[in-house]
């Protein structure tokens, strides 16, 4: 596993998205388990959820309660010899659910302050490791839902911030309340979805680690993304023959990509089984060469 840095944490290159452990269609608690256990032990160490992945009718926290059982349960050493202690959580608040499987957006500072402390509960932490505003709420001003963020930093109940599904100027924003606490941005990016080139740019520029969401798309199908591409796609035949060719997953392609992007994408992959994430987590050690990433460039 190769590593890269998340503010001052260093992490696995590849991390594990949760998502899909806890929404509809999740596996089985066992197998839950063993999918982050088996992500542990191939040397991921971030671990991403949010407090609205739970099924529609469920209750909020169910995806950061199975993160929090796994890794209480976990007593292996992962490849880089850490243990659980060793593994960053980063959640998200100030969105949910509704009964008929619809996402809301609640951005008040009042909610998102409640929201950070529950979540903190249910992880069993003093402080949130990365706490992320998960998207911007159109009837709340997007500052006031930073300045809670800030509250909870200065309040110790987060220790690192960041923000998802947002535009050049709303990174600028919360880089100027937030500061140097800022430390990542996630937002959709993958072979279906590039449209996000001056986000990603503007991470580089100040730093800021870029964690692409559904990094699949285009070649697995995800919660968001419809069946897999086929090889003569235009689009996203080149990961299948560059796949073909080194004789690994076009899923394992398509996150190498990722990490060529720039030094600070950190995919977070979902994965609903042990063998799925490892062969995520192998990614870390595939470095394409320029031949293939033009191939692999083409939209």
């Amino acid at each position: 596993m190769r590593y890269r840095m998340l503010g001052d944490v260093r992490v696995g290159a590849i991390g594990l998205g949760a998502m899909p452990l806890s929404i509809e269609g999740r596996p089985d608690e066992a197998r839950a388990l063993a999918t982050i256990h088996a992500a542990l032990d191939a040397g991921v160490t971030l671990l991403d959820t949010a407090d609205s992945y739970h099924p529609p009718g469920g209750e909020p926290g169910e995806g950061e309660l199975l993160v929090a059982r796994a890794l209480a349960t976990y007593g292996g050493r992962g490849q880089g010899g850490g243990g659980a202690d060793d593994v960053l959580v980063a959640t998200k608040g100030g969105r949910g659910r509704t009964s008929d499987g619809g996402w809301t957006v609640d951005g008040r500072p009042a909610h998102l302050r409640r929201a950070a402390e529950a979540s903190a509960r249910r992880l069993g932490v003093e402080a949130i490791g990365l706490y992320q505003l998960h998207k911007p709420d159109p009837a709340v001003p997007y500052a006031e839902s930073l300045g809670a963020v800030r509250e909870l930093l200065d309040a110790g109940t987060i220790r690192l911030a960041g923000i998802s599904n947002v535009d050049v100027a709303q990174i600028r924003l919360a880089r100027e309340i937030l500061g140097v606490r800022l430390v990542s941005v996630q937002n959709r990016y993958s072979p279906a979805v590039r449209t996000d080139e001056a986000e990603l740019r503007l991470c580089a520029e100040l730093g800021l680690a870029f964690m692409p969401w559904s990094p699949l798309g285009g070649i697995s199908r995800s919660s968001l993304d419809g069946a897999s591409a086929l090889e003569a796609d235009p689009q996203f035949g080149g990961f299948h023959r560059v796949a073909r060719a080194r004789g690994v997953s076009p899923q394992r392609v398509a996150l190498a990509w990722l990490l060529a992007r720039s030094e600070t994408v950190l995919p977070i992959p979902g994965a609903s089984r042990p063998e799925t994430v490892r062969d995520s987590a192998a990614a870390a050690e595939l470095m394409l060469d320029e031949p293939e990433l033009a191939e692999l460039d083409v939209q």
